[in-house]
């Protein structure tokens, strides 16, 4: 039987790795090692696509590219031993979640969804975002990176979470909010679940916050800002997003927007503050959204 070869496209779909992200690796790491069809295009056998899947949640516990993408296969199991281990001494609120992790696991679509609604109902938005959501996809990821969870099911869990956080966040949405916050991401992220996030903790604050979704380029996010009147450009990375592209995109972005508009990034693929130019403020907790929007209103009293 011939060996399952796929595309990168698809690959990018399965894993969360941006396409571009695959082919700087290639060349630095020398792993992914893709053959080429006919036409010259990149194709990713099987075991190479699952590798890429481990390296992903590792990325997604800490682990920088430059650690793990050209590891050897006993370096990578290591790893994951460690992870296991560390997972398995746990805390009161793993354990707490570790019902909802089943009910993904399950494809208990129905009850994930109505624990949800209770958590959120009983939490209110903002808590339910940082102290239900955030450490669930954290459980989530670990379930995946121990082979008790699939793509599919991650999938579900993620438009499950999006469409409940979504509709709460329209219940709390005016127009005439302030300050004025764009969301986005740059055109290799395209995880957008870090941006609902951030507007579901501001909007209940009387943020005006408007999403233009994933894979924005970085011209256009500069003239939706000055068009829109925006104060603040807030963009989220995954940890799969190579930090010399976040580098270099927050570079020509901050360049492109006028000087009172702030930029913010956060996620857990935010390089480290002092790699990026000045004027730009990064998170790495959700909950510092909050210490930001204060302090914006602290030095613009008159909004």
């Amino acid at each position: 039987m011939p060996e399952t070869l796929y595309p990168i496209a698809a690959v990018e779909r399965d894993t969360g790795i941006g396409k571009d992200t695959l082919r700087v690796w290639e060349r630095r790491y020398e792993f992914p090692v893709p053959v080429r069809d006919e036409k010259g295009e990149r194709l990713y056998p099987a075991d190479q696509v699952a590798r890429l899947r481990l390296i992903r949640r590792l990325m997604d516990l800490g682990y920088r590219p430059g650690k793990i993408v050209g590891a050897p296969d006993e370096v990578l199991a290591e790893l994951i031993d460690r992870e296991s281990a560390r997972e398995a001494k746990g805390d009161s609120k793993a354990a707490a979640l570790q019902p909802l992790v089943d009910m993904v696991a399950a494809h208990d679509c129905d009850q994930l969804r109505r624990e949800l609604q209770q958590r959120l109902l009983r939490e209110g938005l903002q808590r339910f975002v940082s102290e239900t959501v955030a450490p669930l996809n954290h459980q989530v990821g670990l379930a995946w990176f121990k082979g008790a969870l699939g793509v599919s099911e991650e999938h579900m869990y993620t438009e499950q979470v999006q469409n409940l956080v979504r509709g709460a966040v329209g219940q709390h949405a005016s127009h005439l909010g302030s300050p004025r916050i764009l969301l986005t991401t740059f055109p290799d992220e395209p995880h957008g679940l870090g941006l609902l996030m951030v507007e579901a903790m501001l909007v209940p604050e009387g943020a005006y916050c408007v999403s233009l979704g994933t894979r924005t380029p970085i011209e256009a996010i500069a003239t939706a800002a000055g068009e829109g009147r925006y104060d603040i450009v807030a963009l989220s990375f995954s940890s799969a997003f190579p930090a010399r592209l976040a580098i270099e995109g927050l570079s020509a972005l901050r360049s492109h927007l006028p000087e009172h508009v702030e930029l913010w990034a956060g996620g857990a693929g935010v390089p480290s503050a002092r790699k990026l130019p000045s004027g730009v403020l990064t998170f790495k907790v959700i909950g510092e959204t909050l210490d930001a929007l204060l302090s914006w209103r602290a030095a613009h009293p008159s909004h």
